[in-house]
């Protein structure tokens, strides 16, 4: 069994265990950081599989991005801060183990000794090839019907989510934009008589 192999299986077991965490997990906090260490080994089997361009979209979209407004919107929610701060130490050793585990893995797919240039297959080891070309290319043509469809789903799916938190709360005071252009002028003055007063003398 080669070095590719054995990494390969750290990658994937870990990614299972990882993504099975983000499930099973009750903290919210902690789910997500389960799922980015998802991402960091699926970004691992990208490298493996020789798309650098995809594991490098992944780290920096999803992990750099998606996650970061994850923890913004995890954080807005009511969650007791001093009962997690109270198990903070006794994780330390788990957090310090996840995170040698990341940087160890790291290390074994960048490591050029095993995974460098040379060891592309045929077409890859030509100077003018391009992992991110041969993708868009098949993207935008063998799979262009998917890919507009995965577009619309996510359109949709922004939609819904923007309807679902939508929501009119009578505490909070709001405008409503249709009422406003649909306000006349006679609405917005009105003269008022008032009897004339004497003056005191």
């Amino acid at each position: 069994m080669d070095l590719k192999t054995i990494a390969f299986y750290v990658l994937a077991t870990v990614m299972i265990v990882a993504a099975l965490r983000v499930i099973t997990a009750r903290n919210p906090v902690h789910a997500v950081l389960f799922l980015v260490l998802t991402f960091f080994n699926a970004a691992g089997l990208w490298l493996l599989l020789q798309a650098e361009f995809l594991a490098m979209a992944l780290v920096m979209v999803y992990v750099g991005a998606v996650m970061v407004l994850f923890l913004f919107v995890v954080m807005m929610l009511d969650i007791n801060i001093e009962r997690l701060r109270q198990g903070f130490w006794s994780n330390l050793p788990t957090a310090l183990t996840v995170g040698l585990l990341m940087l160890g893995e790291m290390a074994m797919v960048v490591s050029t000794d095993y995974f460098g240039t040379a060891s592309f297959p045929g077409q890859m080891n030509k100077a003018d090839y391009s992992n991110t070309k041969e993708l868009g290319r098949v993207l935008f043509t063998e799979y262009a019907y998917p890919f507009e469809l995965a577009s619309l789903i996510l359109l949709v799916a922004i939609i819904a989510a923007v309807v679902l938190t939508l929501r009119q709360r009578r505490d909070v005071k709001r405008l409503n934009p249709a009422e406003q252009i649909a306000v006349k002028h006679t609405d917005r003055l009105r003269v008022l008589q008032m009897p004339a007063e004497k003056d005191a003398e």
